[in-house]
């Protein structure tokens, strides 16, 4: 209840427009992008809140230290220790056997500095579950954000990327200059510039 009355102050007072797709009605793996700003998490909760959406999110191990832990777990953050990142897919796999149901969001293009490259997690772990991959964006062009199509991954990553960076092409973020294009470095030179 407080959530949404807290998402619901939010969209009345934010310049944000949420425009989206319907909240995933099965477990899914939740995209945020462009990833350029740290108010993007407090959108990220302002959607989650206001669609219903039960948010697990992946962040760095350190920000889980001292006083933030118990706050940043009962947000729904996963910590994620850099060392051993394949960590982060069996318990995601374990949860989901639990019969946990969430939308796990995860940031692909990382921090918010300069990278080439998003990082394939996402798509590890959606191929690693089954879940579908949601694409949801912040676009300060438009002055709004949501969540866009839910996309099943084929297998085929230059076929599926192809397929994400159409949809992120007319995106910005909140910071237009650090936006990073959705490339994976599994993709290969030839095939992401297709």
């Amino acid at each position: 209840m407080l959530r949404r009355l807290l998402a619901r102050a939010f969209w009345a007072v934010a310049p944000w427009q949420l425009v989206t797709e319907p909240a995933p009605r099965r477990p899914a793996v939740i995209i945020g992008a462009p990833h350029t700003s740290n108010w993007d998490f407090v959108i990220m909760l302002a959607i989650a809140w206001k669609l219903r959406i039960p948010m697990r999110w992946l962040g760095k191990h350190t920000l889980f230290t001292s006083w933030r832990g118990p706050l940043m777990r009962a947000l729904g953050g996963i910590p994620v220790d850099r060392t051993a990142p394949h960590r982060v897919v069996e318990e995601v796999v374990a949860r989901l056997h639990a019969g946990e149901t969430f939308g796990l969001v995860v940031t692909p293009d990382g921090t918010r500095g300069a990278h080439t490259h998003w990082k394939s997690g996402f798509y590890r772990i959606a191929q690693a579950t089954g879940m579908p991959v949601v694409l949801g964006y912040v676009d300060r062009t438009t002055m709004s954000t949501g969540l866009g199509p839910s996309i099943e991954l084929s297998g085929d990553i230059a076929a599926d990327m192809n397929r994400i960076r159409a949809y992120y092409a007319d995106k910005a973020g909140f910071h237009p200059g650090q936006r990073v294009e959705p490339r994976l470095r599994e993709e290969g030179g030839d095939a992401a510039a297709a």
